[in-house]
């Protein structure tokens, strides 16, 4: 049985999440997972079941700050901005995405 997108995603969503804030700056959670499908050429696919738990998950961890406001739609959404301890740990969520893609890769050459 071939696996979906988001189960591979499963493991990256705070890496993709953080990366989004840190390129773009302020977003909403709707913006961030159009995002995420525009750059990933519609490979990837963040649902608001997982997103928003995530966020929330991170906001309590301190990586990223909500606040409320407006949309360009003229909707009130929470907005999230990458926080200080968010970049440190964007920085050990490429290292460690780096250390599992280069082991993968291994495994794949070794046949």
């Amino acid at each position: 049985m071939r696996r979906s997108k988001n189960d591979i995603l499963q493991g990256t969503l705070d890496l993709l999440v953080l990366k989004t804030l840190a390129v773009e700056g302020r977003m909403h959670g709707y913006a961030i997972t159009s995002h995420i499908q525009r750059i990933s050429a519609e490979q990837l696919r963040v649902e608001e079941g997982s997103l928003y738990p995530a966020l929330h998950r991170m906001e309590q961890s301190g990586w990223v700050r909500g606040e409320w406001g407006v949309t360009e739609k003229n909707r009130q959404a929470r907005f999230y901005v990458l926080s200080a301890a968010g970049r440190r740990q964007l920085e050990q969520e490429e290292r460690d995405w780096a250390r599992l893609r280069d082991g993968v890769q291994r495994v794949l050459r070794y046949a």
